[in-house]
């Protein structure tokens, strides 16, 4: 009886391939769920990763920029009516209000300091919304893949033990493969949410980072725009 099993085990194709083809429809769902799931986790790992390296460097040039001394108007007149970078919005939303706030006696309107707080504070929260899109995906994914994967297993299970009842037969060789194929659900359930978890908790925090450096340069050039209005 043994040897007979051992033979008819050698005979069956474990490979991911084969246990993905002998799986059920509900099964072949789910995995193609958790597939699609985990590759755009991926795409957008990957795209964070690029945009928030560019945000450093945008906000590294600027900085420079705007600390070397060049007149706040010159460097304003520089970047021009469309900035690009990210650093380059909340300082022209800053200067835009500033120079609205002048009458044109040259006289400030009542309220200045308040408006151009404001306005670059909704210059930051449209570009916290851009750093933070897709990161709510990976989240979703972290939570809910293993999950997912769990009930393709539990269904493949069910089916695996309605054929032994139908059968009338637990060797192992007849019980196994199907135990195999509801398992692989959870393996692909796990594998996109691991990374997910992983790369949400890196992402969130680099993106809270940048946001912070926007706000301090923010309360930096409102300072500087303070003592303007005292003066």
């Amino acid at each position: 009886m043994e040897t007979e099993t051992l033979a008819l085990a050698q005979e069956i194709d474990f490979s991911l391939l084969a246990l993905f083809a002998r799986a059920t429809f509900t099964v072949k769902i789910v995995m193609l769920m958790l597939m699609v799931m985990s590759f755009w986790s991926w795409a957008i790992i990957i795209q964070k990763h690029i945009m928030f390296r560019a945000a450093r460097k945008e906000a590294a040039i600027f900085d420079r920029a705007f600390w070397s001394g060049e007149p706040l108007d010159e460097l304003y007149e520089k970047i021009g009516p469309e900035p690009q970078g990210a650093s380059e919005k909340v300082f022209s939303a800053g200067m835009l209000e500033w120079r609205r706030s002048h009458k044109q006696d040259g006289a400030l309107i009542a309220g200045a300091q308040a408006r151009i707080d404001r306005a670059m504070d909704v210059a930051i929260a449209r570009e916290s919304e851009r750093l933070n899109k897709g990161l709510s995906f990976l989240a979703t994914t972290g939570s809910t893949a293993p999950f997912i994967g769990l009930f393709g297993t539990v269904w493949g299970i069910k089916h695996s033990f309605e054929q032994i009842a139908i059968s009338q037969n637990t060797n192992l060789a007849v019980v196994a493969p199907g135990i195999a194929e509801a398992l692989l659900a959870t393996a692909v359930g796990l594998v996109a949410a691991i990374p997910a978890v992983v790369f949400y908790n890196k992402l969130n925090s680099d993106s809270e980072h940048i946001q912070g450096n926007y706000e301090s340069f923010a309360d930096e050039f409102a300072t500087i725009l303070s003592r303007q209005l005292d003066s």
